[in-house]
């Protein structure tokens, strides 16, 4: 069962940001900085507190030209809630 906010967003303790030095977008923290790779900074970038998990899926599905990613994206959402990454 998903503890995930009908409309996922960003903790603000949080920022997303590209790292041209690491040539990647990070998630920066007071104590820190998480890597993401490529897919995860796309969910990521649209959990802005707009967006329902079907838009986010819908979106990237369209960008992408890709089918079936629901599950990749909750999975990835519900490891951000686990980890404090989402308010």
């Amino acid at each position: 069962m998903s503890t995930l906010p009908e409309r996922p967003k960003l903790s603000r303790r949080f920022r997303l940001q590209f790292e041209p030095a690491q040539s990647r977008w990070v998630l920066l923290y007071p104590e820190g900085m998480v890597q993401l790779n490529d897919s995860a900074a796309e969910i990521l970038k649209r959990c802005d507190g707009q967006r329902s998990l079907p838009d986010i899926v819908t979106e990237l599905e369209q960008a992408f030209n890709a089918e079936g990613l629901a599950p990749q994206v909750q999975a990835l959402l519900e490891e951000g809630q686990r980890r404090g990454w989402m308010d």
